[in-house]
């Protein structure tokens, strides 16, 4: 599995912002986003299941951010929105093929190449 990460950029305090994460080869049960702050441990942003039903997000995002897929496309989506300084991060989207959700970056077999996304106040 390959996953490309995209949509990251500069925006303002409350904008909104989608990323995306075109995935290729073999369909991936679970997917996930997480960033990374400079100088910060990488962190769990969302995760989501194959079918798109069952999410999972950091208390930090929830109600903010909102994660879905679209099978059809093989590509994973992070719709951001109000949007804070603190949200400054590298963006990764990451799969595995097991069903269950996580929040352990150590449970992702695949990891994109990461999409820059700076939030100025």
């Amino acid at each position: 599995v390959q996953l490309q990460a995209s949509g990251g950029g500069l925006v303002q305090a409350g904008d909104s912002l989608r990323l995306s994460c075109a995935a290729s080869g073999r369909t991936s049960s679970t997917m996930a986003w997480f960033r990374q702050a400079p100088g910060k441990e990488r962190e769990f942003v969302a995760t989501i299941n194959l079918s798109g039903v069952r999410k999972n997000y950091s208390d930090s995002v929830k109600g903010r951010f909102s994660i879905s897929r679209d099978n059809t496309k093989n590509t994973l989506y992070l719709q951001m929105n109000n949007l804070a300084p603190e949200d400054t991060a590298v963006y990764y989207c990451a799969a595995k093929y097991q069903a269950s959700l996580s929040m352990s970056r150590a449970d992702y077999h695949y990891w994109g190449q990461g999409t820059l996304v700076t939030v100025s106040s």
